[in-house]
C-alpha cells in the first residue's frame, strides 16, 4: 500500500515525501463525463470566490464553489454538424475528427497523453473507469457505438478498455491477484502499519489510522459485490464466453447505481491520496445511457428522459450527476497534503458531450473544473468564452493549457494550437 503524505515521514527516513522531480507535490487530473445534455434552466453561476451564486442543478457544489470553476461556451468543432450521439462522444476528450463505418479512427485523448508522459512517476498510468457497460453496433448516423461507450483513447483507433467492476478496480490498485483476492489488503500489511503507527507523530497517527479505516471502508463494500462478480467469471467460463461479451450478469455490478458511483469515486480517491496514479477518467454513464433513477421519483431511463431536458425530472438528474463530482471533490478535499489538499494539487473536470439533449445541441458545453493544480489555475471564478469567435473558444485549448500547467510543453493538441485565454 501506498501511504499519503504525512509531515514526521522523515522519522523513517524519507526527507522528500511524494514529490516530483520538481521538488512539488504531483499534480493530478480526473475527468467525470454526464451524457446527454443538462436543463439549461438552471445550469448557472454568477460572482466569484465566496460570493459566487449557483443555480439549482449546481447546489451540491455549494461547499467547493471557491475552488470551482463555472466555464460555458467551449466547443468541440468535429463534434458539431456530424449527427447525433457517437459523434458527439468519442472525441470529447480529444476533439479529433471521428470516422464512420467498420474501421474506428479518431485520436488520443488528453487523459492518456498525460498518462503517457507522466505515467512512469507512479505504478499504474492511469484509471480507466466506467459505471456503465458499453455496447456495440452502430447508431443511425453509421457511427460506431464505441464512441458513445468510451471517452478515453489510447490512440487513433483503440479506446482504453474500461474497468465497470468496483472489486476489480480495487484489485488492481492493490495488487489483488490469485489467492489474495479475498485476503484483506489491511490484513497483509498489519505488521507493517503497527510499526509505522508507533513511530508516527500523533497527527500523522490520526492520518494513518483515517487513512486505514477509509480504505477498509471501502473493502468491505466490495466484499459484498465480489461473490457476485465470481458468479458471473463461473458462468462465462461454463458459456465459453469472455465475460465482457456477456450480456450484463444479472448480480455482477451494484445494483444501485448510487452505490456505484461512489464506489468509482472513492477508488479515484484512494489511487490519487496514495499516488496509485495522477491520471483518471471516470465514465458516470454513456452516452444513449439506459439508466433509469426510481430514487430521484423519475420515470423515463437516462436517454429517452434528456428529450424533455427542460423539465423537472431531467434536473434532478443533472443534479444527481452534479453530485458525483462534489463527492469526490470532497473526499480530495479532506486529505491533507502539505499545507492544503488533494484537491489543491489536482483538477477535476466534468463535462457532458451536449448542451441541450431535446435539440441534440453541442455548440457549447456544459464544464466545471474543481481543484487549483497546486496552484497553477485560479479558482472560483465564472468564465464565459459564448461571446468570442470560434477559434477562441476551442475546448482542446483548454486541454492544451491544462497539459502545459501539468509541466508537459505542447504546441498543439486535437484542433487547437494555442492555449485557453483568460484561464
Amino acid at each position: 500500500m501506498a501511504l499519503p503524505w504525512m509531515e514526521s515521514l522523515q522519522v523513517w527516513g524519507e526527507s522528500t515525501p511524494k514529490l516530483d522531480q520538481n521538488g512539488e507535490f504531483p499534480k493530478r487530473f480526473a475527468a467525470l463525463f454526464m451524457a446527454c445534455g443538462i436543463n439549461a434552466k438552471h445550469w448557472w453561476a454568477k460572482g466569484s470566490g465566496a460570493e459566487m451564486e449557483l443555480g439549482k442543478t449546481l447546489s451540491p457544489m455549494e461547499p467547493h464553489k471557491q475552488k470551482m470553476n463555472f466555464i460555458s461556451g467551449l466547443f468541440n468543432k468535429n463534434a458539431t454538424g456530424v449527427g447525433i450521439h457517437p459523434g458527439q462522444t468519442g472525441n470529447i476528450l480529444s476533439g479529433a475528427s471521428l470516422q464512420k463505418g467498420a474501421e474506428l479512427r479518431g485520436g488520443i485523448s488528453v487523459d492518456q497523453l498525460l498518462a503517457n508522459r507522466l505515467g512512469e512517476q507512479t505504478s499504474q498510468p492511469s484509471l480507466v473507469l466506467g459505471c456503465e457497460q458499453p455496447i456495440t453496433g452502430y447508431h443511425e448516423t453509421n457511427f460506431s457505438m464505441a464512441y458513445s461507450s468510451h471517452i478515453s483513447w489510447q490512440n487513433a483507433t483503440s479506446p482504453v478498455p474500461m474497468e465497470v467492476y468496483p472489486s476489480l478496480a480495487f484489485d488492481s490498485l492493490f495488487e489483488n491477484h490469485g489467492q489474495r483476492r479475498n485476503k484483506s489488503v489491511l490484513d497483509r500489511v498489519k505488521a507493517e502499519a503497527a510499526s509505522l503507527s508507533r513511530r508516527a507523530s500523533f497527527e500523522d497517527k490520526t492520518k494513518l489510522d483515517e487513512y486505514l479505516t477509509s480504505v477498509r471502508e471501502v473493502e468491505k463494500r466490495i466484499e459484498r459485490i465480489r461473490k457476485d462478480q465470481d458468479k458471473a467469471t463461473d458462468r462465462a467460463k461454463n458459456k465459453g464466453e469472455s465475460l465482457v461479451t456477456m450480456k450484463r450478469p444479472d448480480n455482477g455490478l451494484p445494483e444501485d447505481i448510487r452505490e456505484h458511483m461512489k464506489l468509482m469515486c472513492d477508488i479515484v480517491a484512494l489511487a490519487f491520496q496514495t499516488d496509485k496514479t495522477r491520471i483518471a477518467s471516470l465514465l458516470l454513464c454513456r452516452d444513449i445511457s439506459g439508466l433509469f433513477y426510481p430514487f430521484l421519483d423519475v420515470r423515463k431511463a437516462h436517454h429517452s428522459g434528456s428529450h424533455d431536458d427542460l423539465s423537472d425530472d431531467w434536473e434532478k438528474v443533472s443534479r444527481f450527476y452534479c453530485s458525483q463530482l462534489a463527492y469526490l471533490a470532497g473526499r480530495l478535499d479532506s486529505m491533507p497534503e502539505g499545507d492544503g489538499t488533494v484537491l489543491d494539487h489536482s483538477c477535476l473536470l466534468f463535462i457532458n458531450n451536449m448542451w441541450s439533449g431535446s435539440r441534440h445541441d453541442s455548440t457549447k458545453l456544459p464544464m466545471l473544473t474543481v481543484g487549483g493544480l497546486g496552484g497553477t489555475l485560479d479558482t472560483g471564478r465564472v468564465l464565459d468564452y459564448s461571446d468570442k469567435d470560434d477559434g477562441d473558444r476551442k475546448l482542446c485549448s483548454f486541454y492544451l493549457s491544462l497539459m502545459n500547467r501539468m509541466g508537459i510543453e505542447e504546441t498543439e493538441f486535437g484542433d487547437a494550437q494555442t492555449q485557453l485565454a483568460g484561464l
